[in-house]
């Protein structure tokens, strides 16, 4: 039970700590920076939803958002956005459904095996969450840097050019932590669920036989209407 408790408790705090990251990464600025910050007087940041440049002497930051999430993007940006907004609701949903799968949480007490399936899936979910978001933000990046490579190989220079910056690196982090609370609960708690079952099982006889036994001692209180109507009957053959 205590090894129960003990991966319970770790998965949900890997789960709360991806799912952030997650979050943060999907609606923070620097999913792109200027590579060269040494030679300018400003830092350049893109994100999914805005670009920003923040002055590097009185840190002053303008930001300017795209246009209209209808209009014409990259594809990059949008499959991007889709898959990072997915891994946020599945880390998010994940999270809350490990809460009250919790041993420690007073939701179904008397129903451990279902508890023990709730966290079963929630293990799926952040699995299923860390499945898009490394997805987005591995290729975000990639594509990124192989964008500037290209530019650098045929000597193309454009002014300001990009690298993946912290909010692509954050999006890394939570998909790789909700791998891994999610492999804690789905591999780590299968093994609970047998001992569960098994224990569960072997508990149904025992009750079975105590209200079998039960019966039977209801039903030894019952023969005086019996006696009575033996009496009766003596009585008339006496008579």
């Amino acid at each position: 039970a205590g090894m129960k408790l003990f991966l319970q408790y770790l998965g949900c705090i890997f789960a709360f700590f991806s799912a952030g990251l997650l979050i943060i990464s999907t609606w923070t600025d620097c999913w792109m920076v200027n590579a060269d910050d040494s030679l300018e007087v400003s830092i350049k940041c893109r994100g999914l939803w805005w670009e920003c440049v923040t002055n590097v002497f009185d840190g002053i930051q303008t930001c300017d958002e795209y246009d209209s999430i209808y209009a014409e993007h990259s594809v990059k940006l949008v499959l991007t956005r889709a898959m990072m907004i997915t891994a946020d609701i599945l880390s998010g949903f994940g999270f809350l459904f490990l809460v009250l799968g919790l041993d420690c949480v007073k939701f179904l007490p008397d129903e451990p095996l279902i508890k023990l399936r709730i966290c079963l899936a929630s293990g799926v979910m952040l699995l299923l969450a860390g499945l898009p978001g490394i997805t987005g933000s591995v290729w975000y990046a990639v594509d990124v840097y192989m964008e500037r490579s290209s530019l650098l190989f045929h000597n193309i220079f454009l002014g300001i050019q990009y690298k993946f910056g912290w909010s692509c690196w954050l999006g890394m982090a939570g998909s790789f932590g909700c791998f891994l609370s999610g492999s804690l609960l789905t591999c780590c708690m299968y093994l609970f669920r047998e001992t569960s079952s098994g224990r569960l099982h072997s508990a149904y006889p025992l009750r079975k036989g105590y209200s079998s036994a039960t019966t039977v001692v209801t039903n030894a209180h019952f023969p005086s209407s019996q006696t009575a109507t033996s009496k009766m009957y003596a009585v008339d053959t006496r008579v």
